[in-house]
């Protein structure tokens, strides 16, 4: 079946074209320039890229700490010594994990959930490293959880649910001050915005939770395991 983006192009142009346009926030025009630069681009440089992409694909796992995406069993964020412990900030992407750390105001750990409830999309609890963070929260070491979910419809379900779940663990719960603009990512969020959000962090009073969210999470029958691929 011939594609609509590039009807008349040679099969490989075509299909490439393809490729990129399935990727989140490549459009036509932009996957058609990106084929085309490639085309033009000198042939030791495209084979670098294409073993970049299979290194990525090859040796990335998820940390068995904190699910954040690294190389090692453990990332080094969780391995490094000067970390506070008794901190974790529970994020939605690895992204928002580079964006935090480039504010150099936070020093504890992080876990990442891999996405948020977002029940039009069929997104539920179980299907998020929830029941992840609650095991890492059995113990007395951890004395705060900071929610750095997105401030969105999706992000404050997430954050408010997780606040119902963590709070009677006697774990303190806060969440990002309002700095940050209603409907933003945190990848976005410039870096002094975030570290106000990070210091001016209050403590959360969940309210109760969306309509099919009060249930804990469930194990998790299938997916990517910590030290998996992700």
């Amino acid at each position: 079946m011939t594609s609509n983006l590039a009807p008349s192009a040679a099969t490989p142009v075509r299909e490439l074209i393809e490729a990129f346009h399935r990727l989140p926030g490549i459009g036509p025009k932009s996957a058609q320039r990106l084929t085309y630069h490639l085309i033009r681009m000198p042939r030791e440089e495209a084979e670098a890229l294409a073993r970049a992409v299979l290194a990525v694909k090859d040796r990335i796992v998820l940390c068995s700490e904190c699910l954040n995406i690294t190389e090692a069993p453990v990332c080094s964020i969780c391995s490094a010594p000067g970390r506070d412990h008794s901190r974790i900030c529970v994020v939605e992407e690895p992204l928002d994990v580079l964006a935090l750390e480039r504010t150099r105001a936070y020093g504890g750990l992080y876990h990442v959930l891999h996405g948020v409830i977002s029940p039009v999309n069929g997104i539920g609890p179980d299907d998020l490293r929830i029941r992840e963070l609650l095991e890492r929260l059995r113990g007395d070491r951890v004395q705060e959880v900071i929610v750095a979910t997105n401030p969105n419809l999706e992000g404050e379900a997430t954050a408010m649910y997780l606040q119902r779940l963590i709070a009677p663990l006697g774990v303190k719960v806060t969440r990002l001050a309002r700095g940050l603009p209603s409907g933003a990512d945190l990848e976005y969020s410039d870096d002094t915005t975030l570290a106000h959000a990070l210091q001016a962090r209050s403590e959360f009073a969940g309210t109760p939770a969306p309509s099919g969210t009060t249930d804990a999470p469930s194990e998790r029958p299938g997916g990517p395991s910590p030290g998996a691929r992700p």
